[in-house]
Formats: structure tokens, C-alpha cells, sequence
């Protein structure tokens, strides 16, 4: 049977416009269907744009650090959001146009409109009817609006995003990613906020180093947080704010909330047929190589909520385009993946966690330091850098790196190479530092702070 196309991706986000290019460029005709902006969630409205508002507020910092080193500012410098809105609204719109050259560019078809499955090897957009060898399915993630009563009135980060105005108060509801990351931020742009979350310290399921020194820098910022206190349910008072019910004796208002409790796959109104099974949370279950159950479906990115981080959307179309279509392919490895989180200073890990890695049967020898970076020494700051690497004992091999401090995310991403190549303690050992910077002190950790045993099996 002759098909319209080899590959039709649904969803131009990272993941789809990586994997629909790389099938294209092995000579696969290839379409792809988005009903939305081209360009998907990262580039539109999460990492892009949440970035260039961290770059916003660090400068916020830097004018308080600049006085320290001699420089005359004038008073009443103040941030203004509707410029920082206009410029992200530009930039994401250049970004898009971007996008659309590159599949043009490749020779990839864009279809717009809403696609769903409709049989075998049939996607409908509308009126159309298009068929093909293979369908990928690359619709990522949305923010969940009914996790707690009432959240579905409050705001999410998309809507933070296109904010003209600031309030003066904000709650933030939740402890990962996105809570940790815009609280840190709103409170360094004027917001007087707090931070609700379940558990007793934020960001479950990183390294408690990590966590705890996330926690400081939230309260050294002058976020309030509230651990183990997320609202039972959230109401609205008469002047349009919100109420939130902490317990029966315990009613908080606020004039604007931040709902940061978590993403969900986009798999609903995909035209999955019902004897098919979605995973927690609506996710599309695939095998290592991303097959899902249906013949010629296949599945990539936050949908499958797996890790759910852009380079690995991008990594995982890449790989199954060269599956697919090409000659060879290389399986994507997701043992050790790196990540950050962009609060200020940020964070960024790559391996498990001393827990994790314990749990995984190794004996650990923890390498750690703490301390004042000289850029906040000179001017008497208290913002401190936290360090650790977690070595295999046995063999030597290091396992992980954790960061927190200015630089993180770079320095962290230099070092997962090593760990890739699997670098071992004696590797870092015989490197010579580059001083004066940050990163030296990962080369200069000789003596471990404390040698742990697995847990039992």
C-alpha cells in the first residue's frame, strides 16, 4: 500500500521538529502537524523564555554587587516588566520563524491543525486524511490544572510568562522545578513570595545537599517557604484574589497564585484507540527503542514522562529517525543525563543522588566542599557554593557531580562528559586547576568527608 508520507510527526516541539529533520535528511518524506505556535513548549513558553527572565533578575543582583566594586548608581533603579515582555515576545516570535525555515529548509511538510489518529497508518487534521509508514507522537507536556480544588483559576507559568504587571504578593504552589525556579526569580524582581509544597525540604528527588542549599537561598532571597503545608483547597474572595485553605483554622489571601504543581503528557484527543493503555498521568508507554503498542506508532519526549527534559525529546526523535531511515543507529543512553535548575544561584547534577546511588548496592566515598566564591567574598556577600562528587569505592569510578553556586549548569555540563567517559577519582586527581575560578575545586577535593555502606539488600 502506497502512503502519503514515510514518517507524519504530531507536534512541533523540540523533540518532533529534531526527529522529523533527521528522517527528512535521510531521505524519508516526512510531515508534521501542529496546531499550535511552531516550536513547542521550551522554546515558547518554558526554557527560553524562563531563562531570559533569570537573566532579568540576575541583573538585579549584579546592580546590588556593582556598588561593592566601585560603581555609582543612581536610586530608584527599578525593574520594568512590560519592556522585559515586549523583547521575550519578540524574541520567542524570531525563534518560531526559525523553527519554520529550518523544516522548510529540510524539506519537512508543516501541516496546521489538530491531528488524531484514525486507524492504522492514518492521522486526520481536520477534513484531511493523511497516511504514512510511521507516526511519531511528540506532543510533550501541559501545566496540571486539578491538582488541588480550585487551582484551575490560578495562573500557570505560561501565564507568568506573558505577564505585563507584577503583583506585590505571590503564592507559589509546589516544590519542583517550576516552583523552585520562579519563586527564586519573582522574589528577586520586587514579589513578596511564598513557597507551599508537600514535602519537608523543596526539589524531591535531588541530592539533599542540593536541596537543602535551594531552601537557603530561597529564604536568603526573602521567599517564605511553607513545607509540608500545600493548600487542601483554594477559593476566591470578593475582590477577584485568592483564598488558600491550609487546614480548617488556617485561610491565607493572596492577590495572585502561581499553580507550579506539576506537568501532564498530552495525550488526550490524540485518537489513541481504547483498548490502549496509557501509563500514570496519561503517558504513552514505549519500549527503549519509543514502539509503543500500536504498530507504526511510536512515541517521544514528555509524553512517554519519562525524563522529561528537552535534550532528551531531542535526543530520543534523533535516535528513532536514524532507526527508522537511516543506516545505523545508537540507542540513547538516559543513565546519566544532566540537569539544572535555574534559580539564582542555580543548581545542576548529573548521576544519582547519595541515596540513590546507595539504594543502587555502591559503596560511596563523598567528596564535598562549601564555600564564599571570591566575587562575593570582596564585597562581604553571604552567597555560597556547594560542591560534591559521589566516587564508587570499589572501583574508583565517579558517579555523579553536584553543584550549587554561580556557574553551576556550565560547569556541571563540562563534567558529564568525563562521567560519560567514565572518568575515575584518580582522573580528576591528576587534572590541574585553573585558578583562580569555582570549578578548581573539583579537581582539588582529596580527602573524603565520609565513606557510606550500601543499603542492605
Amino acid at each position: 500500500m502506497a502512503h502519503d508520507f514515510d514518517l507524519i510527526t504530531i507536534g512541533a516541539g523540540s523533540g518532533g521538529v529534531a526527529a522529523s529533520r533527521r528522517a527528512a535528511a535521510h531521505g524519508a518524506r516526512v510531515a508534521i502537524v501542529e496546531g499550535g505556535r511552531v516550536g513547542g513548549t521550551c522554546v515558547l513558553r518554558g526554557c527560553v523564555p524562563k531563562k531570559l527572565l533569570m537573566y532579568a533578575a540576575q541583573f538585579g543582583d549584579a546592580l546590588q554587587e556593582a556598588r561593592g566594586y566601585g560603581w555609582q548608581l543612581p536610586d530608584g533603579v527599578r525593574f520594568d516588566m512590560p519592556t522585559w515582555a515586549g523583547a521575550k515576545a519578540a524574541e520567542t516570535a524570531r525563534l518560531e520563524g526559525v523553527y519554520r525555515q529550518l523544516l522548510a529548509g529540510s524539506g519537512v511538510q508543516l501541516i496546521e491543525g489538530w491531528a488524531r489518529l484514525d486507524g492504522p497508518n492514518t492521522v486526520v487534521v481536520g477534513e484531511q486524511r493523511f497516511t504514512a509508514r510511521h507516526i511519531l507522537l511528540a506532543t510533550g507536556g501541559a501545566p496540571v490544572k486539578d491538582s488541588i480544588p480550585g487551582i484551575d483559576a490560578c495562573a500557570t507559568s505560561d501565564d507568568l510568562l506573558d505577564l505585563q504587571t507584577l503583583p506585590e504578593r505571590a503564592a507559589v504552589i509546589g516544590g519542583g522545578y517550576i516552583a523552585v525556579e520562579f519563586a527564586s526569580m519573582l522574589a528577586r524582581l520586587g514579589v513578596r513570595v511564598d513557597l507551599f509544597f508537600r514535602d519537608r525540604q523543596p526539589l524531591r528527588g535531588f541530592d539533599t545537599m542540593l536541596r537543602t542549599a535551594a531552601a537557603n537561598a530561597l529564604q536568603s532571597a526573602g521567599v517564605v517557604l511553607h513545607p509540608g503545608a500545600a493548600p487542601q483547597r483554594i477559593g476566591r474572595d470578593r475582590d477577584g484574589g485568592f483564598l488558600l485553605m491550609l487546614g480548617e483554622d488556617r485561610l491565607l489571601a493572596f492577590p495572585w497564585v502561581l499553580n507550579a504543581t506539576g506537568r501532564r503528557p498530552n495525550s488526550a484527543g490524540l485518537g489513541l484507540p481504547p483498548s490502549f493503555t496509557l501509563g500514570a498521568q496519561g503517558a504513552v508507554p514505549v519500549d527503549e527503542q519509543g514502539d509503543t503498542a500500536l504498530p507504526g506508532v511510536h512515541a517521544i519526549g514528555d509524553l512517554t514522562n519519562r525524563k522529561n527534559l528537552t535534550p532528551v525529546a531531542i535526543a530520543e526523535g534523533r535516535a528513532l529517525a536514524d532507526r527508522l531511515f537511516g543506516p545505523s543507529h545508537r540507542p540513547v543512553d538516559l543513565s546519566l543525563v544532566a540537569s539544572a535548575v535555574f534559580m539564582l544561584p542555580p543548581l545542576a547534577s548529573v548521576g544519582p543522588s547519595e541515596g540513590e546511588a546507595l539504594a543502587a548496592g555502591h559503596r560511596l566515598q563523598v567528596f564535598e566542599t562549601d564555600f564564599r566564591p571570591m566575587k562575593q567574598a570582596f564585597i562581604g556577600g553571604a552567597e555560597r557554593t556547594a560542591m560534591k562528587l559521589l566516587v564508587d569505592a570499589d572501583s574508583d569510578r565517579v558517579l555523579a557531580v553536584h553543584m550549587a553556586g554561580a556557574d553551576a549548569p556550565e560547569i556541571v555540563q563540562s563534567l558529564a562528559v568525563a562521567l560519560t567517559a567514565g572518568a575515575t577519582k584518580a582522573h580528576f586527581d591528576r587534572t590541574i586547576a585553573m585558578h583562580p575560578t569555582a570549578a578548581e575545586e573539583f579537581v582539588l577535593m582529596r580527602t573524603p568527608s565520609r565513606t557510606l555502606e550500601p543499603a542492605p539488600r
